[in-house]
């Protein structure tokens, strides 16, 4: 079998940036152009989310991203059949959708799994499924080469060991323990976490959580393969929706956006 687009990214050996945008927010059209302003800035594998409106992990930025999308109709099917359009547009990079667990058992397991190979989507990241419940999925998945992203909290050194090695694309290691958001202070003891999973990781750890500016990419950058950042990309998009609905003002909006983010990937 051919390596797939997350393959080949991660084993560039570059040091990842991972940004999460919301399908939907703030419209569908605008999702299109956010994905390829994501990947002109240097992004190497696109986090696209669905809403949901009973999210476990989700901050308010991203609680309020997710109402937005839904008002557009917006759900896990319709999310993934945006992607072949972003192709079509030039998007190049992998795009992984970020779930959770409802939205898939209402469409079925093998449903989805069907959707993802048919629209180019390169794995799938589910918060809500615990790694003792996601070993089936997890096998499906990874035989149709689109692979389940596992998430690892800081919790027991043996739970951390057996999540790791068995992760498959990248490992999402979550920075502290509660919601997503912006965050001023990195926890310290995040250092030593990602150290103890970087021994049992086959492949690269990426961490996020509460990461939100170019000072806290700078210092965690040593520490792991790769950086998530999520509500602080949603905060700046939030910003500028207005100026994005607008045709006057689009470009701008849209620049300022891309400045942003090229600024965290610089740090």
């Amino acid at each position: 079998m051919a390596n797939t687009r997350l393959e080949i990214m991660i084993n560039k050996d570059e040091h990842l940036f991972i940004p999460f945008i919301m399908a939907g927010d703030p419209s569908l059209d605008l999702t299109i152009d956010l994905a390829l302003l994501m990947e002109e800035a240097g992004a190497h594998i696109l986090e696209l989310g669905v809403p949901y409106s009973d999210p476990l992990a989700d901050g308010p930025v991203i609680q309020r991203a997710a109402l937005r999308a839904l008002e557009h109709k917006m759900n896990l099917e319709t999310a993934m059949r945006l992607v072949p359009q972003m192709r079509k547009r030039g998007l190049t990079i992998p795009v992984i959708i970020f779930t959770y667990y409802n939205p898939v058992l209402q469409l079925g397991e093998e449903n989805v799994i069907s959707l993802m190979k048919e629209n180019e989507i390169d794995g799938i990241l589910i918060p809500d499924l615990p790694f003792e419940e996601s070993r089936n999925l997890s096998e499906r998945c990874n035989q149709s080469g689109v692979p389940l992203i596992s998430l690892v909290a800081p919790t027991s050194e043996r739970r951390i060991e057996m999540i790791a090695k068995e992760a498959k694309g990248f490992l999402y290691c979550v920075s502290s323990l509660g919601v997503t958001g912006v965050r001023k202070e990195i926890d310290e003891g995040i250092y030593q976490f990602l150290k103890e999973v970087k021994t049992h990781s086959e492949v690269p750890v990426a961490v996020g959580f509460g990461i939100s500016n170019r000072e806290q990419v700078a210092k965690l950058k040593p520490y792991c393969n790769g950086i998530i950042v999520g509500s602080a990309v949603i905060k700046m998009i939030e910003s500028k929706k207005t100026e994005m609905l607008d045709n006057e003002t689009k470009e701008k909006a849209l620049l300022e956006i891309k400045t942003f983010v090229y600024s965290l990937i610089s740090s």
